[in-house]
């Protein structure tokens, strides 16, 4: 019988470790691009669509607004980015990509292509997990009580 406690057998772990190797793929990368892993996330949301309130963006990351303000900020001292009060509402932040965050789109279209060189894993395979990762993210935000999730890219 196998052990249910042994450290193979845990999907957190698998989880976790997976997350970490695959994330530090991206470091190299992206730092020509400027940008670090949480970063070009955020750049991923904006190219999707920009503007966007901060709220908006912080439901889409599943981040925190405290942990996404500090890295607006910084993308926006990049000029990268601009944060302007919403005009149909003060009290929002409305997050607006400048010529230059426009500009990094094409740059980063080789991104995709270079961490699926690095992995040595055909697109489809990749597809295959991500489609199994939503599945597993889903079921988690039912089994904590949360609203589901309706993409997750």
């Amino acid at each position: 019988m196998q052990d249910p406690l042994a450290l193979d057998r845990q999907v957190c772990f698998a989880l976790a470790a997976a997350s970490r190797s695959v994330i530090g793929l991206y470091r190299p990368v992206l730092e020509p691009l400027g940008l670090t892993h949480p970063q070009y996330l955020v750049m991923l949301a904006l190219w999707e669509r920009s503007p966007r309130r901060v709220r908006d963006l912080s439901e889409d990351l599943l981040l925190e607004p405290a942990t996404l303000s500090p890295l607006l900020k910084r993308l926006e001292k990049a000029g990268l980015l601009e944060r302007l009060r919403s005009s149909e509402d003060e009290r929002a932040l409305a997050v607006t990509l400048t010529d230059e965050g426009r500009a990094l789109r094409s740059r980063a279209e080789a991104v995709p292509g270079q961490i699926v060189e690095r992995l040595g894993v055909s697109v489809e395979e990749l597809e295959t997990m991500r489609d199994g990762l939503i599945t597993l993210l889903r079921a988690s935000e039912r089994a904590r009580g949360a609203a589901p999730i309706d993409a997750v890219g």
